[in-house]
């Protein structure tokens, strides 16, 4: 039996504050309070609970509602139906005596004359009392077990939420590296466009050039030819005496004129762009121009260690006997590549790993070497660098600092001599890293390199 106490306050709760019994058909209004829907619809049709205007108030609080805002409380309609089967003694419906008796058979409450019916005849029947606690045993194991579930349940909607936050963390990640990509892409391909049009317009002079110089050679050759033919035509409208001087030199001189063809010139286009070959590989175009980098030992720094196939170098102590060299690195940790580049496209990478520091690029092959030395373009270094405290910056005019999405463990250098390009991407990603400003080259310009500490510099051949 349920406590009394209990029961009382949620009678309390259940009772209509207008009819003061438990609610019928309970409805609650905007403030929150519930009544009887019969107790509150009569209580605003009273026409002396309305004031001026129309406005009804909660019969409790005095809030004002709108007669729109009833909605059926079937919660509280539940409890109520609750607090009645609590209050009341069920009986058997269909013989009206008390259900003491619980058929074990059937699973259903019972009198004492349904156990004598035929119906229930060899079933197991217990008395409410004895086999109460069992069931109610077993339910709360049941509870046990829902609660159990329902916790699994909780834990893995926690793992979904995480699962979704992580894959749109992921999608969110690809897609800026999709765009990254097809930013590097654009950029490359702009350039591109840039060359092939450069090209053409070269061949397109070069080959108008020529077709205008054999068709002033034509036009000279058709007026010497006009001439002479206006000579014979006179000279067959003259008189037999004019016509007949010296008139087998005239004939043999006009049977020796001979045309001469002009230089063929071919019509076929040599400037072709296959652009799908372009648009799939941006790392495959770049490395169809990659050329074997090699450092240079006359030029590096004397605390710099250069390996035996000259691909690798690192910053160690101050090594002695070296040659004397105007061209050696005196101040700043530099080395040069062995490589100039005077005209024509070229690439070449360096393995940079997780070093904490660098500097990479191309220089011109006479820039000063010195305390004096600045590297920036308009002393002839283009270059790139990684640095502890301030990370990624190109070294342009102004400096341009770089946010990078991923840290390049390979970085590509390309230069285009002739348009005026050098470029750097992020190996790993294929995407571009920086560009500098179109420059005009007049020099040789060499692979650049300065190092640091711990953070040795590697150049692969272009097999690896």
């Amino acid at each position: 039996m349920a406590s009394p106490i209990p029961t009382k306050k949620l009678k309390d709760e259940a009772t209509c504050a207008i009819c003061l019994s438990l609610m019928t058909n309970p409805v609650s209004i905007s403030c929150g309070h519930s009544y009887c829907q019969k107790c509150i619809m009569d209580f605003l049709q009273n026409p002396n609970f309305i004031v001026a205007g129309k406005e009804k108030f909660c019969p409790q609080c005095r809030a004002p509602f709108e007669e729109q805002s009833l909605r059926p409380n079937k919660q509280l309609g539940n409890l109520i139906q609750a607090i009645k089967e609590m209050s009341h003694e069920i009986v058997c419906e269909e013989h009206g005596e008390q259900l003491q008796l619980f058929c074990e058979d059937e699973g259903q409450l019972i009198c004492w004359r349904c156990e004598r019916a035929p119906q229930h005849k060899g079933h197991t029947t217990s008395l409410v009392e004895d086999v109460c606690y069992g069931y109610k045993k077993k339910l709360l194991e049941a509870v046990t077990y829902l609660s159990k579930l329902n916790n699994e349940c909780v834990n893995m909607k926690v793992l979904t939420t995480e699962q979704i936050s992580e894959w749109k963390g992921k999608i969110d990640v690809q897609r800026k590296r999709i765009k990254s990509d097809f930013k590097s892409l654009h950029s490359f391909l702009r350039e591109e466009e840039k060359l092939y049009l450069w090209r053409l317009k070269k061949e397109e002079e070069q080959t108008i050039r020529r077709l205008k110089y054999n068709n002033e050679i034509l036009e000279e050759k058709q007026s010497e030819l006009q001439c002479a033919i206006l000579e014979l035509e006179l000279k067959c409208q003259s008189s037999p005496q004019i016509l007949l001087k010296d008139v087998k030199n005239t004939l043999n001189r006009s049977w020796a004129v001979k045309l001469e063809r002009p230089e063929a010139v071919s019509l076929d286009l040599s400037t072709t762009c296959n652009i799908p070959e372009l648009y799939f590989d941006v790392k495959r175009k770049l490395r169809s121009y990659q050329v074997n980098v090699t450092l240079d030992p006359d030029t590096a720094h004397p605390k710099l260690i250069i390996s035996e196939d000259r691909r690798q170098v690192t910053l160690g102590c101050c090594q002695e006997n070296l040659s004397s060299s105007p061209r050696r690195f005196s101040a700043f940790r530099c080395v040069l590549g062995c490589e100039g580049f005077s005209s024509g496209r070229h690439f070449f990478e360096v393995y940079v790993g997780e070093g904490t520091g660098w500097d990479i690029g191309v220089c011109r092959e006479n820039v000063q070497r010195d305390q004096h030395m600045n590297q920036m373009p308009e002393s002839g270094f283009w270059t790139i660098k990684l640095c502890k405290e301030k990370g990624y910056i190109a070294l342009s005019s102004p400096p341009v600092h770089l946010h990078l999405s991923e840290q390049p463990l390979v970085v590509g250098v390309f230069l285009d001599y002739e348009m005026g390009y050098i470029a750097f991407y992020n190996m790993t990603t294929g995407s571009q890293i920086f560009t500098f400003p179109k420059a005009s080259f007049s020099n040789t310009l060499q692979p650049y390199f300065q190092v640091y500490p711990y953070s040795p510099l590697f150049l692969p051949s272009s097999d690896e």
